[in-house]
C-alpha cells in the first residue's frame, strides 16, 4: 500500500474525529455549528473510522438513526470497495 494513501487516512480520520468533538462542545455552548453535511463527507472520503470513534468517544449524534446506521454502513460499503479492489488488481 502506497505511504501517502496511508497517510492520507490517518489525516481524514483524526479529522473526523475531532470534527465530531467540535461539534459536541459548539452544541454545548449554542454556538455555530458543524454541518451534517460536512461531518458525512468526512466520513465518506475515508474517515469513517474516525467519525465513528469520535462519535462514540464524545457521545455525540448517537441518538440521531442516520448517523448510527450511516457511519457504519460507509464503512462497510468501503472495505468491500477496498477487498473489491485488491482482489481485481
Amino acid at each position: 500500500m502506497n505511504y501517502a494513501f496511508i497517510l492520507y487516512l490517518l489525516v481524514i480520520n483524526v479529522t473526523a474525529f475531532f470534527l465530531m468533538g467540535a461539534d459536541k462542545r459548539r452544541a454545548r455552548q449554542n454556538a455555530w455549528r458543524i454541518s451534517e453535511k460536512a461531518l458525512f463527507l468526512t466520513a465518506i472520503f475515508g474517515g469513517s473510522v474516525g467519525a465513528i470513534l469520535g462519535m462514540r468517544f464524545f457521545h455525540h449524534k448517537t441518538k440521531h438513526r442516520y448517523f448510527t446506521i450511516g457511519m457504519p454502513v460507509i464503512l462497510g460499503l468501503q472495505l468491500a470497495a477496498w477487498i473489491w479492489l485488491t482482489r481485481t488488481a
